[in-house]
């Protein structure tokens, strides 16, 4: 459960938490909006009718329930389902690449490793690495 602006509080939306904000550091109301995991993408499965004032967004701040999405990334296709793994970025600048997205993740960290939760299609590279998609988990 979080706080987020009514404008955006739309059940099935999506949107990713960039973390707390220095306006809000006075605000009563500030640990249901921080318990978030920086970066990480969230679906909003429910909006409640509880709104609270809020000086960050425009009009209120609305009670929701969300879900926290997977990491969808690239990896080279010779790992496997349930391995554990450090996902390095790539050298790339391919920007307009249709696959660019999730092979950049912000929120992946290098030094960190993860667990291949699952290993989806292979994915078509300009630069010809041998890819696929795949949900981690950390």
């Amino acid at each position: 459960m979080t706080l987020i602006g009514e404008n955006q509080a739309i059940e099935n939306g999506e949107f990713r938490y960039i973390g707390p904000i220095n306006e809000c550091r006075s605000c009563k109301l500030k640990t249901v909006c921080f318990n978030l995991k920086i970066g990480r993408t969230y679906k909003i499965i429910k909006v409640r009718d509880k709104r609270h004032n809020c000086n960050l967004h425009e009009g209120k701040a609305v009670v929701v329930e969300v879900q926290e999405l997977p990491i969808i990334v690239s990896i080279d296709k010779r790992l496997s389902e349930g391995s554990i793994t450090k996902i390095e970025p790539k050298e790339c600048k391919m920007i307009n690449c249709i696959n660019y997205e999730i092979c950049h993740i912000a929120t992946v960290h290098n030094d960190k490793t993860y667990r291949i939760v699952k290993i989806y299609e292979s994915l078509e590279c300009p630069l010809d690495y041998d890819l696929k998609r795949a949900e981690l988990t950390d």
